[in-house]
């Protein structure tokens, strides 16, 4: 039974240099390449998208497909919603535009998707509950999902996993991976701290393992003969994906440009810090007012999805926020935090794109 493996593109810098990454260094794999289409991205998003596309050789898929008479998926996803903006309590955006398309163009086939979450980033991959589908996140020193991490090292398996280890591994690995194995998992020492230990000790010993029990579940790597990713040592953080979308050629978005503002003689820059829909409730208060004063007709069109009670920003709705007065209070904060950071953290300017109003990690999930 053949396994897929996919590998969804989001606009943005960490799941561009992952697929740049798979590319160049595991040319082997057969990887699909898809981008869930909200049909309210960015310009700069599908410009970036298609020079993706040129440098992969392959397409990417746009999800969904295109139904008769469905010209705005968001629209057509809001009405069946009771015309409810999402929010951060209620994501259901995230479900009608992202899970069910994938899902939908994924079927019932057996599925590793690659995600590009970065070795320096503290959360975790979205796990689905479909048991086709297993996720690796190829940046990180553990390139597991929790779930497997889980089933692996936890309670129950004890004796599975030191017969392989015996059986398949030993003779090509230290002892002191062999005493940390059979350490029991207990509520100082759970399957989380375990894992971290192990990878300390030997990272690819510690994929072999996985991988050969693997071998013995449902999971689709199961019906893999081999997989490379077993002998990934790698970890790469914010600097190696910005260096690695320079090398080739690729840079960043152009949502990212930095763009001068000046408020009471003090100056600074704004950008957008992520990809998605133009109206994300996530995205931070200074990128409405980029949104405001970089393509206005966007922020008209996102005001006009607002109702009473309903805004995108909690308590403050977009009509609100566009007064003079509340848009110079925006610009002077943000660069008075700008200002602040960078008295502390001058060693890594780099960091200064990520600087936040109200930091949020976002959605997370809007690839998967």
């Amino acid at each position: 039974m053949k396994v897929r493996h996919v590998l969804g593109i989001s606009g943005g810098k960490d799941s561009t240099a992952l697929a740049v990454y798979m590319k160049k260094n595991y040319p082997q794999l057969d990887i699909e390449y898809y981008f869930c289409d909200t049909d309210n991205e960015l310009d700069e998003t599908y410009a970036y998208l298609a020079n993706l596309e040129n440098y992969l050789g392959k397409p990417i898929k746009k999800l969904p497909e295109k139904k008769e008479g469905i010209d705005d998926l968001f629209k057509f996803s809001l009405i069946n919603n009771n015309s409810y903006l999402p929010s951060p309590r209620s994501r259901w955006c995230t479900v009608y535009m992202k899970l069910r398309p994938f899902e939908s163009y994924i079927g019932n086939d057996n599925i590793i998707s690659y995600v590009g979450i970065r070795g320096d980033e503290e959360r975790s991959a979205y796990i689905s509950k479909r048991p086709n589908i297993q996720s690796i996140m190829p940046f990180r020193k553990n390139i597991w999902s929790d779930d497997v991490i889980t089933k692996s090292l936890g309670f129950g398996n004890y004796e599975n996993l030191i017969e392989i280890y015996k059986d398949k591994i030993s003779s090509n690995t230290k002892n002191d991976f062999y005493k940390f194995l059979i350490k029991d998992v207990t509520a100082d020492f759970d399957v989380g701290r375990k894992a971290s230990v192990l990878l300390d000790v030997d990272i690819i010993t510690f994929n072999k393992l996985i991988y050969e029990y693997l071998k013995t579940t449902e999971y689709p790597l199961a019906l893999e003969d081999d997989f490379p990713l077993i002998n990934n040592t790698d970890i790469l953080d914010l600097n190696d994906i910005l260096g690695i979308l320079e090398e080739e050629g690729l840079g960043l978005p152009g949502y990212y440009n930095k763009i001068p503002i000046e408020v009471d003689g003090k100056k600074g820059y704004y950008n957008r810090s992520r990809s998605g829909c133009f109206f994300c409730f996530f995205q931070q208060r200074i990128e409405w007012v980029w949104l405001y004063e970089q393509h206005p007709d966007l922020f008209e069109k996102a005001m006009g999805y607002e109702k009473e009670g309903f805004t995108w920003i909690e308590g403050e709705s977009l009509k609100e926020f566009s007064r003079p007065e509340r848009i110079k209070q925006v610009k002077l904060h943000h660069i008075e935090k700008i200002e602040k950071e960078k008295s502390k953290k001058s060693s890594n300017l780099l960091m200064d794109n990520l600087l936040s109003e109200d930091e949020e990690m976002g959605c997370s999930i809007c690839v998967l």
